[in-house]
């Protein structure tokens, strides 16, 4: 990974971001406290105190959530570094997470679980680590992503190694969201995986802002960026249904991937008219159709950002900036079909027919009392509808520069005002240069505009198989047969004499080989071998990875000399349990989760059982009710029922599982 006391402007945001996160911790856990107090007090007086402290608690995290929000709109530090004048794109940030240390939990898994010397395995564990902490900090190119896709698909090798599907093993998992900073803890590998995903979709985020949109080459791998991020995000809302945070939720993936979508269009868009746009009747018309597909995505961006739950969590200027997007590409939009209409006189030269059509299609209806044919032949026709598609475009853009002005972070954004009023300023020009006396006399309306497009934005799913990695702990022996699901005895020796030449059993299947067809008589089953033990080391070499013939080649180079085989048996395993994963909450309301807040940062009470928790599946307003406790946030009011049983909002799925 990347340095992370690098002096870079991400790597100051995302330190900012570690901080704010602690200190909305602390926030929140004040708040807990002054809850459970107000709860558990009846003096009037106190009461009083700890209302008032609350919403002083509200206040401050409220400020800190603005701010949090401010680190997610400084989308300047993540551009790319040559001049521009292009509309900023929004990256998203990473996740923060606390330190995990493995060691302790995966030793003891070992040699309780494999009967094996941890010790020989703490470089592995060592290995895991340090690429953990390199991933919190990965560079902003493809190595970054592969560096993240290696520690993904590593999980999955250490989740079947080391996590079974019927008990914790103690190492617990910090995250924080990256838009509320509120941290959730769980000991499911389950939340690591999702969260290292949307980092790897957050990064594919950075590296599409960072290219540069001035060449062809640039904008070609910006948009192929925010399809791959696209395609990370609606993998993981797929793959991990139920993750815990807001970030992750499946609503707010779902508008995730849409503006993803919307950035590699606007990018597309940009690509068509790098090398300009010729002022041509037909090329004019294309570009009409696929300024106009812009503006009608980042309009779908715009009303999903506005909708339950997702609008109580999503950065307010991130709505505003898909707003504005919307406005400026539909005035673009009425400004180019208001050139086609007021610069191209229908010439005897000219295909009619062909134009008439290429016209009509971009229009559901025309005005009443015009056709399409017509107002090409007719000149005041085509002037008194090209001025009214330039009112209209300029009633988009004085739209866009209003909504600009009313959001603080977007206001400080010198480019985006620039390239606003650049905009309005030419419209302006344009409409000018089109006035006449008899204006009064026009009362058409310009009829919207059909979008169309001819390139196909897509998300492009991720290439798990294209980054190799091996299996830390590729000793412990093939996965198939050495897992968590797998429960074995300790190793056995069997000290072995050969009768005649003959073993008294046969081998089979792949590595490791199995006893297969023992002679209940003969002298290893004596020794205590039993039909279906697995070999695991032939006179202290281990042969987890030999297959039969290796095997056997192994036995005829000791002879008839005695040998000693250390076997295991395959024990009785309990059904195993649904996958454990977290729900989220789709009813609960715009608060702080407090996941994890009664815990100490740094000590885990091992000896608690956690309280069997109920399955959360139902939206109903029965468990919305049941979810209205002290872990959301809403305002404390003085007299407030208590009730008496309160479940989190987010539970497991598995009843025995702990969440923090």
């Amino acid at each position: 990974g990347c340095n992370p006391l690098a002096e870079t402007g991400r790597s100051k945001l995302q330190n900012q971001r570690a901080v704010l996160n602690q200190q909305i911790l602390k926030a929140v856990r004040m708040r807990a406290g002054a809850e459970n107090l107000l709860r558990a007090t009846t003096n009037n007086k106190v009461r009083e105190q700890v209302l008032l402290e609350l919403s002083f608690v509200n206040s401050d995290l409220q400020i800190l959530k603005e701010e949090l929000e401010g680190l997610n709109i400084s989308v300047e530090v993540y551009q790319n570094a040559e001049e521009t004048f292009s509309i900023p794109l929004v990256p998203l940030g990473l996740k923060e997470t606390k330190d995990v240390d493995f060691t302790l939990p995966l030793k003891d898994f070992i040699l309780e679980h494999y009967s094996e010397d941890s010790s020989e395995y703490e470089d592995e564990i060592a290995d895991l680590m340090d690429l953990r902490q390199a991933c919190r900090t990965p560079s902003r190119d493809e190595a970054g992503i592969e560096m993240l896709i290696s520690y993904f698909l590593q999980l999955g090798y250490v989740e079947n190694r080391f996590f079974p599907p019927t008990r914790h093993i103690g190492v617990l998992f910090t995250w924080y969201d990256s838009f509320t900073g509120v941290p959730v803890c769980q000991q499911n590998l389950l939340l690591e995986k999702a969260s290292v995903l949307f980092n790897i979709g957050a990064l594919y985020t950075q590296i599409g802002t960072r290219c540069n949109r001035q060449t062809q080459a640039g904008l070609e791998n910006a948009v192929d960026a925010f399809q791959k991020a696209a395609g990370v995000l609606s993998y993981l809302k797929e793959t991990f249904t139920h993750t815990p945070s807001y970030d992750m939720s499946p609503a707010m993936l779902n508008v995730l991937v849409k503006m993803m979508l919307a950035q590699a269009r606007e990018c597309v868009f940009e690509q068509i008219g790098l090398s300009g746009i010729r002022n041509e009747f037909f090329t004019l018309v294309k570009m009409t159709q696929e300024v106009a597909k812009v503006g009608e995505v980042y309009m779908l961006v715009n009303t999903a950002m506005n909708q339950e739950p997702v609008k109580e969590n999503i950065p307010y200027s991130w709505s505003k900036l898909a707003q504005i997007k919307s406005d400026h590409y539909k005035a673009l939009a009425h400004y180019f079909i208001a050139t086609i209409l007021c610069d191209h006189e229908l010439q005897p030269s000219d295909d009619k027919d062909q134009q008439e059509k290429a016209l009509s299609q971009l229009y559901d209806y025309v005005p009443e009392g015009l056709m399409v044919l017509a107002v090409l032949k007719d000149k005041v026709q085509r002037k008194q509808l090209g001025k009214a598609h330039l009112r209209k475009a300029i009633v988009y853009h004085e739209e866009a520069l209003r909504v600009c002005g009313l959001c603080k972070k977007l206001r400080n954004i010198e480019v985006l005002q620039e390239v606003l009023t650049a905009a309005h300023k030419r419209s302006l020009l344009k409409y000018a240069q089109q006035e006449t006396e008899d204006d009064f006399l026009s009362l058409i309306q310009a009829p919207d505009i059909l979008p169309k497009t001819e390139h196909k934005i897509e998300t492009i799913a991720p290439q798990f198989s294209k980054v190799k990695v091996k299996d830390f702990f590729h000793k412990l022996g093939p996965l198939t047969v050495f897992s968590a699901k797998q429960r074995w005895t300790a190793p056995r020796t069997i000290r072995l004499h050969r009768e005649a030449g003959e073993l008294g059993f046969s081998l089979k299947g792949g590595s490791p080989v199995q006893v297969y067809c023992l002679d209940p008589v003969c002298s290893a089953a004596s020794a205590g071998l039993k039909e279906g033990d697995y070999i695991v080391s032939i006179d202290g070499m281990d042969c987890k990875w030999l297959g039969v013939n290796e095997v056997l080649e192994k036995f005829k180079s000791v002879g008839k000399q005695p040998m000693e085989l250390d076997v295991i048996s395959c024990q009785d395993t309990a059904a195993s349990l649904h996958s454990k994963s977290a729900t989220y909450s789709m009813g609960m309301q715009k608060t702080y989760s407090l996941i994890c807040l009664a815990m100490d940062e740094d000590k885990i009470d091992q000896t608690k059982k956690a309280p069997l928790k109920l399955p959360f599946l139902s939206w109903g307003t029965k468990n919305r009710q049941k979810a209205a406790s002290t872990l959301c946030l809403p305002s404390a009011v003085a007299g407030s029922s208590q009730i008496k049983k309160k479940l989190s909002p987010f539970t497991l799925l598995n009843t025995e599982s702990s969440l923090y």
